[in-house]
């Protein structure tokens, strides 16, 4: 299974982007998705993860009450919607799958990398100030 990730741009300080994340697989079904993203220089940092249809969301603290994920299932498609977006929000934003049987129970959960097995090629966010 492979995942695209699209929807990146350039965008002034104060707009807002969609992301989307396809599977290339209808049959796929990873217990949860999750986005992350890297800024000029520095690693990869979680942003955000949505479980299993009817599943919680997680988001890192600096976009709660921006970014918003969702899921459609029957296309298996991931979204990030980002609203409120400013200049520490720009870097390459990716998109993974966690495997169908990967259950985590604690804090934490579908917030790391090693949680995810399938990564897409990622989509860059620039945000002008």
């Amino acid at each position: 299974v492979q995942l695209q990730a699209s929807g990146g741009g350039l965008v002034q300080a104060g707009g807002s982007l969609r992301l989307s994340c396809a599977a290339s697989e209808r049959t796929f079904e990873p217990s949860a998705m999750g986005w992350f993203r890297q800024a000029p220089g520095n690693k990869r940092d979680f942003v955000g993860s949505i479980t299993r249809s009817g599943g919680p969301t997680h988001y890192t603290d600096s976009v709660k009450g921006r970014f918003t994920i969702s899921r459609d299932d029957a296309k298996n498609t991931v979204f990030l919607q980002m609203n409120s977006l400013n200049v520490g929000d720009t870097g390459v934003y990716y998109c993974a799958a966690a495997n169908p049987t990967y259950t985590c129970l604690g804090s934490g959960c579908y917030q790391r990398e090693f949680e995810y097995e399938v990564w897409g090629h990622g989509t860059k966010v620039t945000v002008s100030s």
